[in-house]
């Protein structure tokens, strides 16, 4: 083989390995992309990655420039497309620092099975042409190789990295970019050592120091493990967060609960204290119409009527535990100023549970006083109502609130920064309620709806009558 053959194969390799390398780059990226849109769109931004690494490569021809320019610009550039693509700037970063990484690291790998190769290929290759058709054998060799070791330890990197979310702030990005910038400074820094010609001298360095063989791959292998376990500890963190999460949603339920308990213990103990004087007003009554005093015992009476009111409910839902609820919060919310009206029925049908449906308006009415009890004026209402379609049900509540709400791409739900325990984390001001609403919502086979309009917060919850199914008879089960 000639020295111009070598160079246009050299070229073409280096092509054909750029192509494959867009591919994989391209695909990595679609593993991570969001799933909601549609087919189409998800290939098209998958052929977007493809050709800014393609553009890139030649744009940077230059030997010199391939590798940290190629990197920086395809880096800048992703970043600079990444609303396009549906992706969060921060996980941009770090998937194109994680295929880099792996990148360099294979080429490590690589390097120290190439030292052999080579003295393998050329040891008896005494022609020019022997040469160039041996090295070119033994680069093709070791490119292919580096490819499906690239690929390999890529995959695996994907594959652990799925098992978590795509939401990175700033101090997790960090944590996780350090073990790959190190490998990367590490593997360049390498590069440039391993064969250093000055004037006369050609300093090898696998030559001068042959341990370099073998720890070369391992710090390779362990800069690899620690990207891995890195991501590992990274959901491990992600996982505490969600049961910390959990945790307060069960609190915020039980917290609930213990408030429905003590309206319901007021509520009879009330009930209790009436029945007790009843019988001293009876006693009063009967006195009174002895003595023929009829208008003192109608002012008597009239009394007793208004204490009784204490007792009633304005609102009538066909259902003791939401007449409960509904009623609490509309006393609430009138000695808040906030103007409630109510438009629910509670549904005919017994495949809906009482409590459940309790829980869903008790987190709902609470999140719109509170909301309504933000705003600068006594601008609040709130709009509750419940109706039965057929199968379905549906409750309705809308509520103004002032400021912004921002919703977390993984639930739907709200989420603000709150003070908890010292600490700023993630926690919903609707989303705790909301998790609640969510959850029981999914035993009826149902779905939260969220919208946010001209300062107005509106949620739909639908349900679904639950199927019951009829256990097998015994005689049936013994036959």
């Amino acid at each position: 083989m000639s020295e111009t053959c070598f160079t246009l194969f050299f070229r073409l390799l280096t092509g054909i390995e750029c192509i494959l390398y867009a591919i994989c780059i391209s695909s990595f990226f679609h593993s991570f992309m969001d799933g909601t849109q549609n087919k189409k769109r998800l290939r098209k931004n998958a052929f977007l990655i493809f050709l800014i690494y393609i553009t890139v490569y030649l744009l940077c021809m230059f030997p010199w420039c391939y590798g940290w320019t190629h990197m920086i610009l395809v880096t800048v550039i992703l970043l600079s497309v990444s609303a396009f693509l549906g992706m969060e700037r921060n996980f941009v970063f770090l998937l194109s620092a994680l295929f880099y990484c792996i990148r360099n690291l294979s080429m490590m790998m690589m390097r120290s099975v190439d030292f052999f190769t080579s003295e393998y290929f050329l040891r008896n290759a005494d022609t020019p042409e022997l040469v160039f058709r041996n090295a070119s054998f033994n680069h093709f060799l070791i490119e292919v190789g580096q490819f499906l070791l690239f690929s390999l330890l890529l995959g695996f990197a994907k594959r652990q990295l799925k098992k978590g979310g795509t939401g990175l702030h700033i101090r997790e990005l960090c944590y996780l970019l350090l073990t790959p910038a190190t490998a990367i400074l590490f593997a360049n820094i390498l590069v440039r050592l391993l064969v250093v010609a000055n004037d006369n001298h050609v300093f090898r360095l696998y030559e001068q120091y042959p341990a370099l063989i073998a720890i070369v791959p391992a710090m390779a292998a362990l800069f690899y493990a620690g990207i891995l376990a890195a991501i590992a500890a990274y959901q491990r963190i992600l996982a505490l967060q969600e049961d910390r999460k959990k945790y307060f949603v069960t609190a915020h339920q039980l917290s609930a609960m213990e408030e429905r308990i003590r309206e319901v213990e007021r509520f009879h103990e009330s009930i209790r204290r009436m029945k007790h004087e009843m019988k001293n007003h009876l006693t009063n009554i009967r006195g009174l119409a002895k003595s023929s005093r009829y208008e003192d015992m109608e002012t008597y009476i009239a009394r007793m009527d208004d204490s009784m009111k204490v007792f009633e409910f304005s609102v009538h839902t066909g259902n003791a535990v939401t007449d409960v609820i509904i009623n609490d919060r509309r006393k609430t919310a009138a000695a808040l100023g906030i103007d409630f009206q109510c438009a629910f029925s509670y549904p005919g049908s017994d495949k809906y549970n009482a409590y459940d449906i309790g829980i869903i308006l008790s987190n709902l009415l609470q999140n719109a006083l509170e909301a309504c009890a933000a705003l600068p004026e006594t601008t609040g209402y709130i709009r509750l109502s419940g109706r039965q379609k057929k199968k379905f049900f549906l409750i309705d509540v809308r509520n103004p609130f002032d400021g912004q709400i921002i919703f977390d791409k993984n639930t739907g739900l709200p989420v603000s920064t709150k003070e908890n325990t010292g600490t700023k984390d993630p926690i919903s001001m609707h989303g705790i309620g909301l998790s609640n609403v969510k959850r029981e919502a999914e035993k009826y086979m149902g779905d939260v709806d969220i919208r946010t309009e001209n300062n107005e917060f509106h949620v739909t919850v639908l349900l679904q009558e639950k199927r019951q199914f009829s256990p097998p008879s015994p005689m049936k089960q013994s036959s």
